[in-house]
């Protein structure tokens, strides 16, 4: 229901340490349920895989959530240069076992 039964993102190279950002501003944009809370959370940069986990949502579901957020110019996509550091890929890899 939450991603109207589509199964793929509008936007594709959501991976799962994708830092999403959602301005300040966005928190007055009429949203709802999920969305709204993922807006929230991402007032601070945070990955996909952290959202999945502090939603509770499986990692398919919240990828066409954000991936639609994004389309929608709610979210943006955090930059990010160079390869991540091996604390952040063993958080990010313990985050999606939760899931």
């Amino acid at each position: 229901m939450l991603t109207g039964g589509r199964t793929r993102p509008l936007q594709h190279g959501l991976r799962v340490e994708t830092m999403l950002h959602a301005a300040p501003a966005v928190l007055s944009a009429p949203l709802r349920f999920e969305p709204r809370r993922i807006v929230e959370l991402c007032q601070a940069p945070m990955s996909v895989a952290d959202l999945a986990v502090g939603l509770k949502l499986p990692l398919g579901v919240l990828r066409v959530t954000v991936a639609d957020l994004v389309t929608e110019g709610y979210l943006r996509i955090e930059q990010q240069l160079g390869e991540l550091p091996i604390e952040s890929i063993e958080r990010i890899r313990d985050r999606v076992r939760a899931l």
